[in-house]
């Protein structure tokens, strides 16, 4: 049971928010006939069904999936419980669910009473980090307790000594100018009647720190500043709210200087010990500045903060061939170290991050540019002490140590994977280890820069949420981990850092200034991202939300237009394409940018017709539907010869212009061979760049050459996917030759070994190598296609997806001639199954003839495949296989 994608979420802002709710059953073909909700204030309403503020009645409905509540209003700050009861197909009616709940934000701009407070208003420059303090006295016993809290800046919060949450680097970073996000805490168990002490700390993060690629500091502001609102309820129902205003005082705390590129520096003997606590002498402390209250609308958060995940152990220590020692993780990894170590008062210890060794073995961080990724640690000199960074993060694999006069051992330190709490939501394995460490490393690559928003790298003096690699990874991403909530917050950023125009920035948060918007296969996230999660989620509120987005990226695009044509302005084009440094013969694969262009916007204005198909907006539908025919004629006009050429010959061209039906259709079997006798010539290598390479593998097989698309997947030699991975990467690289073979490195102006847009594979590898897909008919999965493609030698592959409804999986084995296909349908879905080369063959589910089996419906031939159509299950076929 889940409101708004959420387990028991504190801070909805939305009034009428969304109950979904997953059905478990053992037998087959269960569907969801009826249903019946009731809401109350308390869990005994609930639960006796009497004193109710709404009960939907009998429902006959089969969605389980995004249910608005339609009761009566909801009220800021109030918890609400709810429970469900179905009914099935088969006449069997559910006992109860166990009782859930979701509490509201702040829905109103009066219900915050708190002011903004910041340290001495000489605070505008990098430096030490503030601590701020308020004791207060709660004269009653405690029924519950919430937190309402945000910063400009990054925050930590501690109650009676304790820190508040789990979530680092709070409160997120959106496009502060307009939204801030605040988060809301249940801390009733950190309170007591009598004496309390609320306090937090304050770092520059995205809002004063470093951002871009100038040095530029303070984009958002000058000054830090919380605001903070305790809202506690006695027992008897009386109220006591503890808030930010003039009576808090604040010093200066051990963190001497934090910044996301460059580190931390924290002197542990400036350390205020209990300075939390009840009993801490705060005379010294000084009196805190009311700050202006921020511009910006303060928005409950539904997105996931970053939290720690993974910890990795010292795998191995390194003494370099220069003398160093290094600590090698074995992981390529973003978060930070732990240390548990002793020290002399006034000894520092000096940590330095990097992602690979160079190729005679030393520690290597060039490729990091001006970004320091540095921490310094000096000790208080009373026993052992233990440390971790508080606002700042590093990518990393190796850690340089400096300074320290000890003995390493390495189980003194600890490596923290952070980045935002998404559950992990697919699983993907095959026979062969190479691509099982593929899959792997684009797992890595998304929690890696999935800290916060989207980002391209998490390591370098960048760290931003780039437009093109978000959308070319987005089916990946939603794949491994339940995205929802993430991109949910991101795209409302995407929107609002619109321009007027309707171009799209490249980075959103835009911290790169109005003139650089508007490049093909970038600003399209802004149609690509809201289709893509109605498809993996069902979601119709996120294309309703984004719709006027969408509309507004595809008329910019119409607006610089000229008889159809979108042959103006600047784009970065099929970025890091393959190329050659001497490129005497012409074999860097460079596709004409314009031709891109247009084939991206047919690509959206495509997405939008679908959507105001979904949202039943026929004129949009009517009108758009006209604009993408005379697009397409002004593609084929341009940039086709009357023989099928392309002006541009590359991979890339050809891949766009079939995936995106830019052709007429008696010209694509011919641009079919095109493409593969490039990747001929080519020695069976991919040349494509970041707008290719998502769709490269998903034509070949569309278009009948699944063998050409394994041999681009098992290839091993540069470029290729396995080409990393044989190199010994455990992420994803920005270039496809990060390091060459010969062990050097490609240049350090641009060279991450954390950039996940190649892993955009992994979509291929799960929907079609695999074979578990969307049906767009039931977004969602409420219609599950499992239609998997065998090749390439492979005799193994599986995938589950951890769907809104339960478990969805294909599991298949080629073996002594014979395949076998495993499927997991989960109840209140059906899926449509298409067995390969089981034409004409005698196919048999549970050792049983199809005939026998009640659930399988639709039974005929599709070509050299056999369609079959089942309800919810786990089947298993079985038949001989020619391929």
């Amino acid at each position: 049971m889940k409101t708004e994608y959420q387990k028991n979420p504190l801070g909805i802002d939305a009034t009428a928010p969304r109950l979904s709710w997953k059905i478990s059953a053992n037998q087959r073909n269960v569907m969801q006939d009826s249903y019946q909700i009731r809401v109350g204030r308390d869990s005994i309403s609930v639960k006796s069904g009497k004193e109710l503020i709404w009960d939907s009645g009998l429902q006959k409905n089969e969605h389980s999936v995004l249910l608005p509540y339609a009761g009566p209003p909801l009220e800021s700050g109030t918890r609400y419980y709810w429970q469900v009861k179905v009914k099935d197909n088969q006449g069997k009616e559910s006992p109860w669910s166990e009782i859930q709940f979701w509490q509201m934000g702040l829905l109103n701009k009066s219900d915050w009473t708190a002011q903004w407070i910041g340290a001495a208003p000489t605070d505008t420059l990098a430096g030490p980090s503030p601590i701020f303090r308020k004791a207060f006295p709660l004269d009653g016993k405690i029924r519950s307790a919430t937190l309402h809290i945000t910063a400009h800046g990054i925050y930590e919060a501690m109650i009676n000594g304790k820190r508040v949450g789990k979530d680092h680097m709070a409160p997120g970073w959106t496009s502060y100018n307009d939204r801030l996000l605040y988060q809301n805490y249940e801390v009733t168990d950190l309170l007591k009647t009598g004496h309390n002490v609320i306090g937090f700390s304050l770092g520059d993060g995205w809002y004063r720190g470093r951002l871009g690629f100038d040095g530029q500091r303070s984009f958002y502001g000058k000054r830090l500043a919380g605001l903070v609102q305790l809202e506690v309820i006695y027992q008897d129902g009386s109220r006591k709210t503890i808030q930010s205003d003039g009576s808090w005082k604040f010093t200066k705390g051990p963190v001497q200087f934090s910044d996301l590129y460059d580190g931390e520096v924290y002197d542990a003997r400036l350390e205020k010990n209990g300075w939390s606590a009840v009993g801490y002498n705060d005379q010294g402390w000084m009196p805190v500045s009311i700050v202006p209250a921020s511009t910006a609308a303060l928005v409950s958060s539904i997105a996931p903060l970053a939290r720690k995940h993974e910890e990795f152990k010292v795998l191995r220590v390194i003494k370099t061939p220069k003398g160093e020692t290094v600590l090698d993780f074995g992981q390529n990894l973003v978060g930070w170290v732990q240390f548990k170590l002793t020290g002399k008062a006034g000894a520092t210890i000096k940590m330095e991050h990097g992602e690979v060794l160079d190729k005679e073995g030393n520690f290597y961080d060039a490729n990091l540019r001006s970004a320091k990724q540095h921490i310094q640690y000096t000790f208080k000199g009373n026993g052992e002490e233990t440390y971790e960074p508080h606002f700042t993060y590093v990518g990393f694999r190796y850690v340089k140590v400096i300074g320290y006069t000890g003995a390493i051992d390495p189980a003194a330190f600890k490596g923290i994977a952070v980045y935002a709490d998404m559950a992990p939501t697919g699983t993907f394995n095959t026979s062969n280890p190479l691509l099982n460490q593929l899959h792997h490393n684009i797992q890595w690559g998304q929690k890696g820069n999935f800290l916060d928003v989207p980002t391209d790298c998490p390591q370098r003096d960048e760290r931003l949420g780039w437009t093109g690699d978000a959308q070319v990874f987005f089916r990946t991403a939603a794949f491994n981990m339940d995205v929802a909530g993430f991109f949910t917050k991101w795209m409302k950023d995407v929107a609002g850092d619109q321009l007027p125009n309707g171009s799209v920035p490249f980075v959103v948060p835009n911290v790169l200034g109005k003139n650089a918007t508007g490049s093909a296969g970038w600003g399209d996230v802004a149609t690509i991202v809201p289709w893509n999660m109605y498809l993996a989620y069902g979601d119709k509120e996120i294309l309703k939300n984004q719709y006027p987005s969408m509309k507004a990226w595809v008329d910019f695009m119409q607006n610089t237009s000229k008889n159809d044509l979108w042959n103006t302005g600047f784009h970065f084009g099929d970025w890091l394409y393959f190329h050659i440094q001497d490129d005497s013969d012409g074999r860097s694969a460079v596709t004409d940018k314009y031709l891109i262009a247009q084939s991206f916007y047919a690509h959206s204005t495509q997405l939008l017709i679908n959507a105001a198909r979904v949202l039943g907006n026929k004129e949009d539908e009517r009108k758009y539907g006209d604009l993408l025919k005379r697009i397409k004629k002004a593609y084929v006009n341009e940039y086709m010869s009357q023989n099928g050429r392309l002006v541009s010959g590359t991979q890339t061209a050809y891949v766009l212009a079939l995936n995106f039906d830019m052709l007429p259709e008696d010209m694509r079997a011919q641009a079919v061979d095109k493409l593969v006798r490039n990747i001929k010539d080519y020695g069976n290598h991919l040349t494509t760049g970041f707008l290719g390479t998502p769709y490269l593998c998903e034509v070949l097989t569309r278009f009948g050459r699944n063998d050409i698309a394994y041999e681009l997947l098992l290839q091993e030699t540069y470029p290729s996917w396995l080409y990393p991975v044989k190199m010994g990467a455990t992420t994803i690289w920005e270039r496809w030759d990060g390091i060459k073979p010969d062990g050097s490195f490609q240049t350090t102006g641009m060279n991450s070994f954390n950039h996940y847009a190649y892993g955009a594979i992994g979509d291929w590898m799960y929907r079609i190598m695999a074979g578990l897909d969307t049906d767009e008919t039931g977004p969602g999965y409420k219609k599950i296609t499992i239609r998997p493609k065998p090749g390439g030698k492979i005799a193994h592959a599986a995938a589950s997806l951890n769907t809104q409804y339960g478990i969805a999986g294909s599991d298949w084995t080629i073996e002594n001639g014979r395949f076998k296909l495993k499927v997991t349908i989960p109840a209140n879905t059906t899926a449509a199954i298409l067995l390969p080369g089981a034409a004409n063959v005698e196919v048999t589910e549970s050792k049983q003839p199809l005939s026998k089996i009640k659930e399988l419906t639709g039974i005929k031939n599709q070509g050299n495949d056999l369609e079959v159509y089942a309800g919810s299950g786990t089947y298993t076929f079985e038949y001989a296989i020619k391929l």
